[in-house]
């Protein structure tokens, strides 16, 4: 029994000990540009999202990233974001109280966009029509706010 021990201990170290970079989920960096933005007051607020289930609930996005408001686009980079699909929810947070203010619980009174610029007619927004993939290298997307 020993010598069998002696005879695989090799093989199995050599097994377990798989190189950690084939385990890993490869990684990249989301530039989120924000297009039509009004300069003024405040930040404009990027959430994002990997599971449909927390789509527009900033306490439970995948990551939250901020920028001045001070120009009519604003970059946002989100840096070592795992490959996957997500979507993204941003707004101009004029008074700076890092939420979306809305009215009657529903609708927004602060400008807001959405990753792919979906139609919203009747309902909230979902993640599916505003998702999108990020793979290897850098991914870009744009999102047009509405005021």
């Amino acid at each position: 029994m020993k010598r069998f021990f002696y005879l695989a201990f090799p093989f199995v170290s050599a097994f377990l000990s798989v190189d950690a970079t084939i385990c890993q989920a490869k990684a990249a960096d989301l530039v989120v540009t924000i297009t039509d933005v009004r300069p003024g007051a405040g930040n404009i607020r990027v959430a994002l999202y990997s599971d449909p289930n927390s789509f527009r609930d900033e306490s439970h996005a995948f990551r939250v990233a901020s920028a001045t408001a001070d120009a009519s686009t604003v970059n946002v980079v989100f840096q070592d974001i795992p490959n996957g699909s997500y979507a993204a929810l941003a707004y101009h947070d004029a008074n700076d109280n890092k939420k979306l203010d809305l009215s009657l619980g529903m609708f927004p009174t602060e400008a807001w966009g959405l990753s792919n610029d979906p139609k919203v007619l009747f309902g909230p927004p979902r993640f599916g029509p505003s998702s999108f993939y990020v793979g290897d290298g850098k991914t870009s997307i744009a999102i047009v706010l509405h005021y």
